[in-house]
């Protein structure tokens, strides 16, 4: 398969076949520890009773019907979705790229009523949104702008996270948004301090500006709210989401409100798979297990175990341990990627965000006993990789 599948992820030479909780099994009927959750996608791990069985009574109804109805399920996730992240309008896409291309055309529209030129959207440095043409512009790290993809789209600014200087001059008559993630994913697993964030929404209010929190990663529980823009206290009118929103069945979703939710009139934007049935009762089961008492606590124990149980170690090679939940970063003074093969070699599935940063985003059902066993093997990799 490795021939005939274009390997633009740089794919392992593992072959899955199954998953349990937080294990995988391969060909060869070898297990792994799964601390990478499909990059954050397998928000109840793999063969969650719950979502199963949802999914199998939707398959028996319906899957896709197209948006040019509407489906009960449809409805029903829409409702329960909103009331939990109270916002008022959703739009369903199939990613998260999708999710934000949705919330870059709302801003600039948003924008571009109240002014033809106020179509300028200021993004973070270190940032990532996604890996659409727009998106790629929008993520403030000049590797993903190759000179093979362009021209790329205008209409995009840079500021450094946590830079109150910045935003003396940042915002200006021209800028219709403030796009950011609530944690710098890709860029690092970064801590946006909850202060700047005020102050940077604050400003871009001032213009007249909207505020987006891309929450693809960290949404859906997993910095152990619900949104992690909860966290930084910023209210914005718009929020992306994607990744685990359907526990493993692809979906996005673009929610506005307030004076964004009148911006989108039938035909601005529209999606072919978005909110299928299918999708939708997956992200049913989801909210339901995730909007359980004591849920999200033991997220945000389980991560807070993991991080001290990492900065207890003492490892030199170890530079820094941050994160929220169980979305974990660890700066490390080897290479991420020859630590990341060598624990898949050993038995953990493990993600980097940056050429020294091991990334941790393991299922959001992760137990301290499971968190052990797969410590475990990470520090006997660190501990034998120079």
């Amino acid at each position: 398969m490795a021939g005939k599948v274009a390997n633009n992820f740089g794919s392992f030479q593992v072959t899955f076949v199954k998953g349990k909780g937080v294990y995988l099994t391969d060909t060869n009927g070898k297990k792994y520890i799964d601390f990478v959750s499909g990059i954050g996608v397998n928000c109840l791990g793999h063969n969650r009773p719950s979502l199963v069985k949802a999914l199998k009574k939707q398959v028996q109804k319906e899957i896709h019907i197209s948006n040019y109805y509407l489906s009960d399920v449809g409805l029903e996730f829409a409702d329960k979705l909103l009331a939990v992240t109270k916002m008022e309008k959703a739009f369903f896409g199939n990613s998260g790229a999708e999710a934000n291309e949705a919330a870059i055309k709302l801003a600039r529209k948003y924008g571009w009523m109240q002014n033809p030129k106020k179509q300028t959207i200021v993004t973070l440095e270190k940032s990532f949104h996604g890996r659409t043409v727009a998106t790629l512009k929008a993520t403030g790290q000049e590797k993903f702008h190759p000179a093979c993809f362009e021209p790329f789209p205008e209409g995009f600014k840079y500021i450094k996270a946590n830079d109150y200087e910045a935003l003396k001059t940042a915002f200006d008559d021209s800028v219709c948004a403030l796009m950011m993630e609530c944690v710098q994913g890709e860029g690092g697993v970064n801590i946006i301090d909850a202060d700047w964030a005020k102050k940077a929404a604050e400003a871009a209010r001032a213009c007249g500006a909207i505020v987006i929190a891309d929450e693809v990663q960290t949404g859906i529980g997993r910095t152990g709210t619900f949104l992690a823009s909860e966290q930084l206290g910023i209210e914005p009118e718009v929020v992306t989401l994607a990744k685990g929103i359907a526990g493993g069945v692809p979906m996005g979703a673009c929610l506005y409100r307030g004076k964004a939710s009148e911006v989108f009139v039938a035909g601005d934007h529209q999606s072919t798979f978005g909110g299928n049935p299918l999708a939708c009762a997956g992200g049913l089961a989801v909210l339901s297990e995730l909007t359980s008492d004591g849920f999200l606590k033991n997220v945000q124990e389980t991560g807070e175990y993991i991080r001290n149980t990492i900065r207890s170690w003492n490892l030199p090679c170890v530079k820094e341990v941050r994160g929220k939940g169980l979305m974990i970063g660890i700066d490390i003074t080897q290479s991420a990627g020859e630590v990341q093969k060598k624990c898949l070699e050993n038995g953990l599935c493990i993600s980097t965000a940056g050429p020294n940063t091991s990334r941790f985003l393991p299922p959001l059902i992760l137990t301290k006993k499971e968190a052990d066993a797969g410590l475990a093997i990470y520090k006997s990799v660190l501990e034998s990789t120079k």
